[in-house]
């Protein structure tokens, strides 16, 4: 079953989502579960002319580095990611978890240690995307990711594959076409600058003049479905209990509360995960402001995972990252962190864009 899921996924991230060329130098990073895509998309790269580096890591390295490396281990920087970051074309990530709570028991400090140490080569990647570097990321199947989702790999495998929108009989005219659509709606709030979002859970509000709306559309992540911009930072006000939990790190944080005023976050608390919520608020200044406000747009994502890539996009769904502010957007908020939290807005939610209804329980009311 799903005997062409590698080689149709590989075909629309060469092909349509990095539009991979002749010379192009093309890194790929991954575990050593993602082999059936990787050989695959090494395929599909060498038949565009591009230049394939394949960069494989052994499951469990990472909960080992964490449980052992020293304050210096924690802090050292390789010299490998910032070669990458100003050599290559096209930088690929594709997730394949075997334990999605392998780093679940360790101290937050310790992430904190390295996301601080490791901020500039993270802040080359953001300027990278806003000029030359094509980046992608995308998932593959593996039982753990499966049971963070609740499904059996089968089940997962088909969740996965109809969210790619693999199960189309032509995927790439799907992403296509998605995009225009998307364009649309992020070229009537161009010229907008205020939005109110209300609905179960939620009433807050945001100015976004001065910034851009951005389409999510496949060509950053796969799947993907979502438009986003970055709040003005001082302008957030007002509440949100988060609908959705989220896997951060390998930790569960669920029940999220969050109170913002003059867009820094006053109050915060969590039903699970309190402690990992507010050490990540406490990593910067940056930490307690939006650096995106964002609406998901896939239908084909019905349901919640544990990943932020998946559970993001769901159609009906809006949802806010703590922390850094992505440059395309034209927010300027800095922080090590970017934290996107889920809220649903099936049962009613709206939002109003200058006063006017723009978004009701997932649908989209303008023309």
């Amino acid at each position: 079953m799903f005997d062409d899921f590698a080689p149709k996924l590989a075909q629309v991230m060469a092909g349509y989502s990095t539009q991979i060329k002749e010379g192009d130098f093309v890194y790929i990073t991954t575990s050593t579960l993602a082999a059936p895509l990787v050989e695959a998309l090494y395929e599909a790269i060498l038949d565009r002319g591009g230049n394939p580096s394949v960069h494989l890591r052994q499951p469990g390295l990472d909960e080992l580095f964490y449980q052992k490396a020293s304050d210096a281990q924690l802090e050292f920087v390789s010299p490998l990611g910032e070669v990458i970051m100003r050599e290559a074309d096209v930088y690929i990530v594709i997730g394949a978890d075997d334990n999605t709570k392998a780093l679940s028991g360790i101290d937050p400090s310790r992430f904190v240690k390295v996301q601080q140490a490791n901020k500039h080569v993270r802040e080359m990647l953001f300027k990278r995307l806003d000029g030359d570097l094509r980046y992608l990321y995308t998932v593959w199947p593996t039982p753990a990711a499966a049971q963070q989702a609740d499904m059996g790999l089968l089940d997962y495998r088909a969740f996965v594959y109809k969210a790619c929108g693999l199960d189309l009989p032509d995927p790439v005219a799907h992403w296509q076409s998605f995009r225009a659509t998307q364009e649309r709606l992020s070229a009537w709030l161009a010229d907008k600058r205020h939005a109110e979002i209300k609905g179960p859970g939620i009433d807050l509000s945001f100015d976004f003049q001065g910034r851009k709306w951005i389409s999510c559309h496949g060509d950053l992540n796969m799947p993907d479905g979502e438009i986003y911009t970055g709040p003005v930072e001082d302008s957030v006000n007002g509440r949100v209990e988060f609908s959705y939990p989220s896997l951060s790190a390998g930790t569960d944080v669920d029940g999220i509360k969050l109170t913002f005023k003059d867009g820094v976050v006053v109050e915060a608390s969590a039903e699970k995960g309190e402690a990992h919520l507010l050490a990540q608020l406490d990593v910067d200044a940056g930490a307690r402001r939006l650096g995106e406000f964002a609406i998901g747009t896939n239908f084909g994502v019905t349901q919640y995972t544990g990943n932020t890539l998946f559970d993001e996009k769901i159609g009906g769904t809006i949802h806010m990252a703590l922390g850094n502010s992505i440059p395309d957007s034209r927010g300027v908020n800095q922080s090590s962190i970017h934290w996107d939290i889920v809220h649903g807005m099936q049962n009613g939610g709206e939002i109003r864009i200058d006063g006017e209804l723009f978004y009701r329980a997932g649908e989209f009311m303008i023309g």
